[in-house]
Parts: C-alpha cells; sequence; structure tokens
C-alpha cells in the first residue's frame, strides 16, 4: 500500500521552515477558521489525522498539545480532543484576571450598557487596518463585582468584521461567546498593558469614587484565531477590594 499524500503546504518539505507538527498545528487551526471544525467540535482522531495530512500520528499529538496549551483546543480523557467554546468559564479563567482579597475569581456582570456606530477615527483604523470611510462600534459597559460597580468599560470593534451587531442588543454579558456563535471570531489571545491613572467626572459617577482617585486602566488587544485584532478594550477599575493577578510560569 502507497504511503498517504500530505495535504500539508509544500513548503512544509522545503528546509529552513518551522517543524512539522508546527506545520500541522498551522493547517488544524485554518481548517477551523473555515469553519470546518466549529467550536465545540469534536475532532477526527490522532490516527486519522495522521492519515489524512500524511504524517505520523506522534506529530499530530505534538501539534494537538500545541493548541491545547493556547486554549484553541481542550483534551478530554476517553472522549477525545475538541475545539475549544467560549463559555463564561473559559473566559472568567483565561480573561480576566481581578481576584478578591481570598484570590476569589467571579464573573463581572454588565449593570448597564451603551452601543454606537461611529465613523473611525486615525488612530482606529490604523489598529484594525481599515479604509477611510470605515466604521467602528463602541461599546461602553459598567460592569459589577459582587454587587458593586467596579470596571467600566469601552470597547471598540470593526464594523466591517461585526456588521448589524445591534440586532443583538442588549448584548449578553460574555460578548466573546456572542463574537465566536454570530460571527465566527474566537478570541484565541490577549495582550494587556496596565497603568494607574487618576478616575475623571466619568469614572467618578460610575465607581462612585472621587474625582482624582487612584484607579487601575486595563488596556486590552485582543486576537482572534486568524491573528488578527479583533477587539480594542480599556478598562478602569477600582482596587479597593480587588487585585489584578498574574500567575506566572
Amino acid at each position: 500500500m502507497s504511503p498517504p499524500t500530505s495535504t500539508l503546504p509544500q513548503s512544509a518539505a522545503r528546509p529552513g521552515y518551522s517543524p512539522l507538527y508546527l506545520q500541522v498545528k498551522q493547517t488544524l487551526v485554518e481548517k477551523m477558521i473555515a469553519g470546518e471544525w466549529p467550536p465545540g467540535a469534536l475532532l477526527p482522531s490522532e490516527q486519522q489525522l495522521g492519515l489524512r495530512l500524511g504524517v505520523s500520528q506522534g506529530t499530530v499529538r505534538k501539534a494537538l498539545d500545541a493548541l491545547a496549551s493556547e486554549n484553541i483546543v481542550v483534551r478530554h480523557q476517553g472522549r477525545g480532543t475538541f475545539v475549544s467554546e467560549h463559555d463564561q468559564q473559559r473566559t472568567l479563567f483565561q480573561f480576566f484576571k481581578l481576584v478578591d482579597e481570598q484570590g476569589e475569581k467571579r464573573f463581572p456582570e454588565t449593570v448597564d450598557s451603551r452601543l454606537s456606530l461611529v465613523a473611525a477615527n486615525a488612530a482606529e483604523r490604523a489598529a484594525f487596518g481599515l479604509g477611510a470611510n470605515a466604521r467602528v462600534w463602541h461599546l461602553f459597559r459598567n460592569r459589577a463585582l459582587k454587587g458593586k460597580i467596579t470596571l467600566t468599560e469601552k470597547i471598540t470593534l470593526a464594523a466591517e468584521r461585526f456588521p448589524r451587531l445591534d440586532a443583538h442588543k442588549p448584548l449578553p454579558n460574555n460578548v466573546y461567546q456572542l463574537y465566536e456563535r454570530q460571527y465566527g471570531t474566537t478570541i484565541t489571545r490577549a495582550v494587556e498593558k496596565l497603568r494607574a491613572v487618576l478616575a475623571d467626572d466619568r469614572d467618578a459617577e460610575a465607581l462612585g469614587c472621587s474625582v482624582g482617585a487612584p484607579i487601575l486602566q486595563i488596556d486590552r488587544n485582543a486576537y482572534g484565531l486568524d491573528g488578527a485584532l479583533a477587539e480594542v478594550r480599556r478598562s478602569h477599575c477600582m482596587t479597593e477590594d480587588f487585585h489584578y493577578l498574574s500567575d506566572l510560569h
């Protein structure tokens, strides 16, 4: 019997390119982006994938391990490997870093929100790679932890990637799940920058603090499975009762 024909890009066979398991990983990601395996889908077995891609089962296992380490897939003993979904638990674990004095995480509840469609400014066009007449969504939210408004958020999204977002009003508390289910955009990675700032009038009104009180500003750029910037978010947080926890390994 002749060996299976590889469906990997021809570049995989050329010297100087990434290891074969990374080629396999990229091929699997591309199939997820194309919708062959949507969020929650069960992937074929390692053996089936190996035969399909023309590589060894060990190479497939290594590629899946790399995807699991990035929370793109989740592996269940005895059940198989599934494409990750943005349920509340995953979003809380992967993308929310505020904890209380006991180290407990809670998913913040949206108290009120406001969505508007506006012309993208120069910085927004540059960030998302948009054209001159592009528009963006601005989503403003006040969010509570333990019944007290603790965060204010401004979320910016490219309207061309999230058309008719206002059709889903009121937007759900877990917007990452909405991105995934309605727009095929799975957030897989986020880069955050932290800075101490002073509360302005809007912060003081929403957070119940005085103007000029110290608060934490978190700027997040969130990226989809395709590697493109999907969301820009700025959060202002009260830290009297909560800490930003970064678990370094």
